[in-house]
């Protein structure tokens, strides 16, 4: 299905840069050929960087470019976030500043997410270009993410997407949440499909990943799955955790309380600590579970946010 590039309304790319010097204007000058016809927004979050970034962005004069600077180093998550608060679009794209991505794969995304309705088209890289240094990680983190949710994605960490307005803005990215972006949108309800696109090695600048992100990745999965699985009911996380080892205390405690009414010494025995102890833990995970609770609800009712969210609202004509 052909569309006229006007109906896809105003388009915003948003990209985090740090130390990305040689590679803003070539990447600008990319886009600008990929999207001739859109309407569309160039912003640029420069994370602190401490070469000529900003120098260059400003340099080029192009009236489609914003530049947005943090006042310090906040990471790839809060950049994202702070070019997500910006864009005026009514798609929200996100690249890489390092040209590994193609800015020609995005117009045949629109057109996925328009003519399918697609909340969220994300790229798969098929002949990645990246040393075994970005691979392998990547790999651990597909593979985790594959199995601790039902979101089964190819390639979670491939930076160009395509968010519709509402999904992009909804989106809450802390610490080093990017990775999972993906995994954020679906969990607030998003429809996502997935395109293969192209991926170049990088010309210019020094990649900014590593094998030490792996465990990151493990620590923000378990973060991710407690926040939007248990984040509206905690206490079904920590009263389930609490029933198991009021459980087991129990029946040690009978067990002993048995063989105490039958003439043996359990004084001192492992055993008996063991259930006293499963029985103190239980009322604690008890205990953070309303605590929990309680901190959930005003949460919610302190910033009126409503704990569901609609897609869309259809009506009869």
């Amino acid at each position: 299905m052909q569309f006229n590039k006007n109906s896809f309304g105003l388009i915003s790319i948003v990209i985090p840069v740090y130390n990305e010097e040689d590679n803003v204007t070539p990447l600008t000058q990319k886009i600008d050929e990929s999207l001739e016809g859109f309407d569309y927004e160039i912003i640029y979050v420069d994370d602190f960087s401490t070469d000529n970034t900003k120098i260059n962005i400003n340099k080029m004069n192009n009236p489609r470019v914003v530049l947005i600077e943090l006042r310090k180093n906040y990471g790839q998550s809060l950049a994202l976030a702070a070019g997500f608060d910006y864009a005026k679009g009514d798609y929200i794209v996100t690249l890489d500043g390092d040209m590994q991505n193609d800015p020609s794969d995005i117009e045949h995304m629109l057109e996925k997410a328009k003519s399918e309705d697609w909340d969220v088209v994300t790229g798969i890289r098929a002949k990645r270009k990246d040393s075994f240094i970005r691979t392998f990680p990547s790999k651990i983190a597909n593979f985790l993410i594959r199995k601790a949710t039902r979101l089964d994605l190819k390639d979670q960490g491939c930076a160009i997407k395509v968010f519709t307005r509402d999904i992009a803005k909804d989106l809450n990215l802390y610490g080093e949440m990017h990775r999972f972006i993906n995994l954020l949108a679906h969990l607030n309800g998003a429809r996502i499909t997935q395109v293969p696109v192209k991926h170049h090695p990088r010309q210019f600048g020094q990649s900014k990943y590593g094998l030490g992100r792996t465990i990151k990745v493990i620590n923000d999965i378990i973060l991710i799955i407690f926040q939007r699985k248990y984040l509206q009911r905690p206490i079904h996380l920590f009263g389930n955790f609490g029933l198991f080892f009021l459980v087991a205390g129990l029946l040690i405690n009978l067990y002993l309380f048995a063989l105490k009414l039958l003439g043996q010494d359990i004084w001192g025995r492992p055993l008996l600590i063991f259930g006293v102890i499963s029985i103190i833990i239980s009322l604690q995970f008890f205990t953070v579970g309303i605590i929990a609770d309680l901190l959930m609800r005003t949460y919610y009712e302190s910033q009126k946010k409503r704990p569901y969210a609609i897609r869309k609202i259809h009506l009869s004509e």
